[in-house]
């Protein structure tokens, strides 16, 4: 067993059930909310996020890891209130968000910069994984680091090396948002095995953006888990082309190298409550349960598969393969 922390305490690792592995609670800027989202109810936000999740708890779901971090709009305070209030386990992250530049707070601060000093990025990571966020006393269980269309420039480099290092140092997992049109999973990889990573305990997050088998078996022949977590987002693969894709990994025999998510969020400030049905009708916390198993099943996939899928291999993303 391992203990892993939650934003209600810690956990034993068998404790975590059916796991989603990239789902957000709030994507937003916390600047931008306080200066322009006139409509923002603090009270009314809170009570949708503890139905949304005890919804998706009554469906069969234990676990959600959010990787919201500095960037989308973390604050800790708030998913507290939340867990507080559901049964479902919210594992929260630390790391950096970027598909480009640094935030101005690290642009002139680091080894040979500026003002030379050791990496700061690190120290944060590192400090949310052993002390807590702020001052709730929270502890981040994994971390996340990006690379996107625009590749592996200086910001998300810098970025993604201060997450290895803080994993190395502390043993805690990572997620990485990958762009699977460039195949930047594989970049990702390299850098993260540089800095000494295990990459068995790193999931390639949105890899189920592609319906490239030979790239997908690739990223998992290498160790990692596939993060085929964005069921519902239609406008960047239709609902049935990423069943077909899992089903297709299965059949390869890679079951074991599969996670699953939608990357959807209870409320996100990147567009508009009208304008969401636009990136996937179905988006929500709610398809995998409802339509996604039914399909697997339908398909041919046995239940077996599918727990070692929802149960086994995210409890292996932070046990280590040995545990």
């Amino acid at each position: 067993m391992t203990e892993i922390q939650t934003a209600a305490g810690p956990v034993d690792s068998r404790e975590l059930g059916r796991t989603l592995v990239h789902e957000h609670v709030f994507v937003l800027g916390e600047e931008y909310r306080q200066n322009y989202q006139d409509d923002w109810d603090e009270d009314q936000k809170v009570e949708q996020a503890v139905r949304d999740l005890n919804e998706l708890k009554s469906l069969g779901i234990d676990t959600i890891l959010d990787p919201t971090v500095l960037g989308l709009g973390r604050y800790i305070p708030r998913i507290e209130r939340i867990a507080a209030r559901t049964d479902l386990n919210i594992i929260v992250a630390t790391g950096l968000y970027t598909f480009n530049d640094l935030p101005h707070q690290f642009l002139s601060r680091g080894p040979g910069l500026l003002i030379d000093i050791e990496e700061p990025l690190t120290e944060l990571f590192v400090k949310d994984l052993t002390k807590g966020i702020g001052d709730t006393g929270v502890r981040a269980a994994f971390l996340k680091c990006a690379i996107d269309a625009q590749g592996l420039t200086p910001g998300v480099e810098r970025t993604m090396r201060a997450v290895a290092r803080a994993g190395v140092e502390t043993g805690a997992p990572i997620t990485v948002h990958t762009h699977a049109g460039s195949e930047a999973g594989l970049v990702a990889q390299r850098v993260l095995a540089e800095e000494g990573t295990d990459l068995s305990r790193v999931v390639i997050g949105h890899a189920g953006d592609s319906t490239d088998l030979d790239y997908l078996c690739r990223l998992a022949d290498a160790g990692s888990l596939l993060g085929l977590d964005r069921f519902g987002l239609d406008a960047f693969l239709p609902l049935q082309q990423r069943i077909d894709t899992l089903v297709g990994l299965v059949r390869r025999g890679y079951a074991e190298s599969i996670v699953v998510s939608h990357d959807a969020s209870c409320f996100m400030d990147f567009v508009s409550v009208e304008e969401r049905p636009q990136l996937g009708e179905k988006w929500n916390y709610r398809l995998i349960p409802t339509e996604v198993i039914p399909a697997l099943r339908e398909a041919g996939v046995a239940d077996r598969t599918i727990e070692t899928i929802l149960v086994d291999n995210p409890r292996r993303y932070f046990e280590g393969a040995g545990a």
